[in-house]
């Protein structure tokens, strides 16, 4: 069924797929170009390689669903209460928090302080996504163009579900990407159809600042350690220093 009232025409999908080929220099050089055309490049991969058009091409973007503005939240809130939802309490099964969340067992830790930037962010995102356009396993991969005027309002302006079964307001996700913008110099890079990829040019470097921001991948998208490392402490290791984050939601 689609999405609106009776009688409302389903909004149109604003991602454009310029039909040239991916390779390490298209999305600097579209970049570079932003300021003029409004377009935020993207690198887009698909469901599988049975299924590289979902969800760009399946009817399973949402434009327009959204009924309010990443500016109407505050990031420090939403993370806050995502790790409340997402870490159980110490009666419920405090072996299973304790493995998880150590050392922040008294509750959210609040947000990390802002990275300190190792390069330009638009330069370095232009070399990781070169990167991630050569990389292997990136099922049905394609460029695509996204009007916004910045890239953590990409998944608000496309309508993007991929993280529906953690978060069902996409423009609270642009929320914490904004602010991550903002302290870590990240950029939005590249999208799968549940699956999320940032460049960051002011990474967290030493072990307790890799902590504080591994607690908000945490809040902000849990399969990566609960379905992943397992710990944030373990998590925290392979975060410092890297200047590619990526995302996936079950």
């Amino acid at each position: 069924m689609p999405f609106g009232r009776r009688g409302d025409r389903p909004r149109q999908n604003p991602l454009q797929l310029p039909g040239v080929a991916s390779d390490a220099h298209w999305w600097a050089a579209t970049r570079a170009r932003h300021e003029d055309t409004g377009l935020w490049p993207l690198l887009l991969h698909g469901l599988s390689q049975r299924e590289p058009d979902r969800p760009w091409l399946t009817g399973e973007l949402s434009p327009g669903r959204a009924g309010g503005s990443p500016s109407d939240h505050d990031p420090e809130a939403l993370l806050r209460q995502w790790w409340a939802a997402v870490v159980p309490e110490p009666e419920e099964d405090e072996e299973d928090l304790l493995e998880i969340v150590a050392p922040f067992l008294n509750g959210w830790p609040g947000r990390a302080d802002a990275g300190v930037p190792q390069r330009d962010p638009d330069e370095l995102a232009g070399v990781e996504a070169g990167s991630l356009a050569v990389a292997d396993g990136m099922h049905g991969l394609r460029p695509g163009l996204v009007p916004a005027a910045r890239g953590a309002d990409v998944p608000t302006v496309l309508g993007w579900r991929g993280p529906t079964n953690h978060e069902g307001d996409i423009t609270k996700v642009s929320t914490v990407l904004r602010d991550w913008e903002d302290r870590f110099g990240a950029r939005l890079i590249g999208l799968g159809f549940d699956t999320m990829y940032l460049s960051v040019a002011a990474p967290p470097v030493d072990p307790d600042h890799a902590l504080r921001v591994a607690a908000e991948h945490l809040a902000f998208a849990p399969d990566n350690i609960t379905q992943g490392t397992g710990s944030l402490a373990e998590y925290a290791a392979l975060l410092a220093g890297t200047t590619q984050w990526s995302f996936w939601w079950d």
